[in-house]
């Protein structure tokens, strides 16, 4: 049996809209906080303006905030592994990654075509 399925324009609109913050991360957002925890806990590796100073630790700046905290919640769950990330991210909580992935995707970078 078929079935059609009507929504009125608010309706599709409401729908559309609560799809989208349901997957929204959760994030604080906090710059300020993102820094002063980089500075910590990441820079050794990543770099203090989040270039890396390890040939085997990747760029962060600039980077995609979404894409940062997807990494860092990966790591935390287990399901992307890397030795060092693994222990770093165990003690992370939401609000940490969320400050974190803010910081770094507001360094801006530019770049130049060689």
């Amino acid at each position: 049996m078929k079935r059609t399925i009507c929504l009125s324009l608010s309706a599709a609109v409401s729908l559309l809209a609560a799809a989208t913050l349901a997957c929204a991360p959760a994030m604080a957002q906090d710059v300020k906080a993102g820094r002063a925890k980089a500075s910590v806990q990441c820079a050794v590796c990543h770099g203090q303006a989040g270039i890396a100073e390890l040939p085997t630790a990747a760029n962060l700046a600039g980077q995609q905030e979404i894409y940062l905290a997807k990494a860092l919640e990966d790591f935390r769950s287990g399901k992307r592994v890397n030795e060092m990330m693994t222990v770093v991210s165990k003690g992370l909580s939401d609000a940490d990654i969320a400050d974190l992935a803010a910081w770094y995707a507001s360094i801006k970078i530019t770049v130049e075509t060689p």
